[in-house]
């Protein structure tokens, strides 16, 4: 049983207690993630902002989530600024078809980051157990490519988390709360983004 705190005390949590799990997780990563996740943007702003761009990339629901944070910066967060180049390379679907039937699944992601990345640019992985063998592919691909890869992962150590740049590994029980916590890093990150351009919130 895990606990979470209620009024300041540390309080048991139940098994089937999703929202109890959740808060525990959101807890640690808010005293030991959220600096990263506002790093990340901060990065990517000055990146993106000098002309690079922004390459994401996941299975499932982690795809889900790298299309939820390239279509932030192109199409925007909270209060409207100029678009930013940004990618989610399975969202291509004659692209990622064509590859896998050609060339396997490994190589999904992979033949994409060297086709898009340029150095410098920043190559976004995310995962939910940082074994997935088409993003540790795209990790080696992104670093041939000279772009800075990141890992947002679940619980370190993981394979993903040691391939690339950097890393942001949130700590929780079920794959759930893990892709629950990546949400919130993607909003951090876009909110931290628009801070570094000067997106003042109520802008018109």
């Amino acid at each position: 049983m895990t606990v979470t705190r209620v009024n300041g005390h540390r309080a048991p949590v139940a098994p089937d207690d999703h929202c109890g799990r959740l808060l525990t997780a959101l807890e640690r990563f808010r005293q030991e993630e959220a600096t990263t996740a506002r790093r990340w943007g901060v990065r990517l702003a000055a990146v993106l902002g000098a002309g690079g761009r922004l390459l994401a990339a996941g299975n499932g629901g982690s795809a889900a989530q790298a299309q939820h944070l390239t279509a932030e910066l192109v199409g925007r967060y909270r209060e409207d600024r100029a678009p930013f180049s940004a990618i989610a390379l399975h969202a291509d679907t004659s692209s990622c078809t064509a590859i896998v039937n050609d060339y396997g699944a490994g190589q999904l992601f992979a033949r994409q980051v060297r086709a898009h990345a340029r150095p410098g640019d920043v190559l976004v992985l995310l995962s939910t157990s940082g074994r997935s063998d088409n993003l540790l592919r795209a990790a080696a691909a992104g670093r041939e490519s000279g772009a800075d890869v990141w890992a947002l992962t679940g619980p370190a150590p993981n394979p993903l988390a040691e391939a690339g740049h950097d890393r942001l590994c949130v700590e929780a029980a079920t794959t759930a709360t893990v892709q629950e916590l990546h949400l919130v890093a993607v909003h951090m990150m876009c909110a931290a983004f628009d801070a570094a351009l000067g997106v003042a919130e109520g802008a018109p």
